[in-house]
């Protein structure tokens, strides 16, 4: 095996939209008046080559993020990926190669390792996800993402050939426990749904077998078992026996969605590939270029 492969998908670029702005903001908050080791300690003139290295194994999202970085610091700094987005990688793989003004490179290089390391982070922890479920469960992320920073955390899920749930409020119908308290219960909360935006499917979340029978008695086309033991869980998908689609949610493992993979699920949807992501150790390594 080589230091780099390839992933099985590859997700669709990111919109510069996305992120231009975000990066613009996180440099603003980092630099504020100016970078003052740097420009006391290295001379205006000065030009460095620099590699961004994993230290660790991971699967790399970012690169276009902590391209951006370095680019609105000084878009004179050269940035050539050595991979892409979505590959696999080994500790000791160059992830990019970068030369420019020293001075830029210096400033840029916490900033656009932020987000590298944040995103990647995602990325690993959902191929770890997705292997444990060995293609017989697709792995969902959720809404518990960094303000502002969803777009990409969902991004860096698909990377890790993850798949993306709802985007927010406004894209899927998603009635959960406290919406069925102060609905009035699941059939009159799918009802409700149903008459407001017909066009939506509707996902109703159960963590009782009795709110199981209320969900299939009031035809959701997505069941989600929440927090249910692997006894109830199994009991449930045979109640529902293929009249809705199976979302398993809640304390997930890899260890419990490797033993629920053959429950008949459709899928399953874990909150901490967004809310509690690894921090990839990866570093940049400077030297002089003597060409300059």
């Amino acid at each position: 095996m080589t230091s780099t492969s390839s992933s099985p998908t590859r997700p669709d670029p990111l919109s510069p939209d996305l992120y231009v702005d975000l990066v613009r903001r996180a440099l603003a908050e980092d630099i504020g008046a100016g970078d003052v080791t740097t420009r006391a300690t290295i001379p205006a003139e000065a030009r460095a080559r620099a590699s961004l290295v994993a230290r660790q194994p991971c699967v790399v999202a970012g690169l276009d993020v902590a391209r951006e970085a370095f680019r609105q610091v000084d878009a004179a700094v050269r940035f050539e990926p050595a991979c892409v987005d979505g590959d696999r990688v080994r500790p000791g793989a160059v992830l990019a190669r970068l030369a420019g003004p020293a001075r830029a490179v210096l400033t840029a290089e916490r900033t656009a390792l932020n987000f590298l390391q944040h995103l990647s982070g995602i990325a690993t922890r959902t191929r770890a996800f997705v292997d444990a479920a060995g293609n017989r469960l697709a792995v969902l992320d959720t809404r518990k993402t960094l303000p502002t920073f969803r777009a990409l955390a969902k991004y860096a899920v698909r990377c890790g050939g993850g798949t993306n749930h709802r985007t927010g409020l406004f894209d899927a119908v998603l009635i959960k426990d406290n919406h069925i308290r102060v609905a009035g219960g699941i059939g009159q909360a799918v009802r409700l749904a149903r008459n407001s935006v017909p066009g939506l499917p509707v996902e109703v979340e159960a963590q009782s077998l009795d709110e199981v029978h209320a969900a299939l008695e009031a035809k959701a086309d997505v069941i989600m078992l929440d927090n249910m033991s692997d006894e109830d869980i199994r009991a449930a998908i045979r109640r529902i026996a293929g009249r809705a689609r199976v979302e398993i949610s809640g304390g997930l493992t890899l260890e419990r969605v490797a033993a629920l993979a053959d429950s008949g699920a459709d899928r399953v949807s874990v909150g901490q590939l967004t809310h509690s992501p690894l921090t990839i150790d990866i570093s940049l390594d400077v030297e002089v270029d003597p060409a300059g």
